[in-house]
């Protein structure tokens, strides 16, 4: 099988080959991003990104993938999950922050599209997640009380 990542980057990128992203393995994280986390939505995949518990906030970015059977059958969904894992190492995790998990929920569209449109959706999927948190950092501070 051949990777539809451009050959220059899979020549420069050979640092990053045994480097694994951090995973999200147990169910209750993915509810927790999906239940009280911020959702951004693209063309190809919608993410979901809520802050870590008290006992992981100091560790990396954790990242999750979901394709359901909607999406494609298996060995499409497993092609869905390889690109989007691909893009997330090639990229460095595109500004993904510390403390925080991400859930990539994926769409049809993922499968055909090309790997640069992913990697592009991912850094605007990031970027909008900041500015939304940032947001609402700034809202509950606004709406707290001032100490006296």
């Amino acid at each position: 099988m051949t990777t539809d990542a451009p050959a220059d980057q899979r020549q420069s990128d050979k640092r990053l080959a045994g480097k694994r992203l951090a995973r999200l393995r147990r169910r209750q994280d993915f509810v927790r991003a999906s239940k009280t986390g911020a959702r951004v939505s693209s063309r190809l995949f919608t993410v979901q990104m809520a802050e870590q518990g008290a006992a992981e906030a100091a560790s990396d970015a954790r990242f999750g993938f979901t394709v359901t059977r909607k999406v494609a059958g298996s060995v499409g969904r497993n092609r869905i999950r390889r690109r989007l894992k691909e893009a997330l190492r090639v990229s460095e995790a595109l500004g993904a922050r510390a403390g925080r998990d991400y859930v990539f929920v994926a769409r049809r569209e993922a499968l055909a599209a090309p790997f640069a449109d992913i990697i592009t959706q991912m850094a605007e999927g990031f970027a909008r997640l900041d500015e939304r948190h940032a947001a609402n950092l700034r809202r509950k501070t606004k709406d707290r009380p001032a100490a006296s």
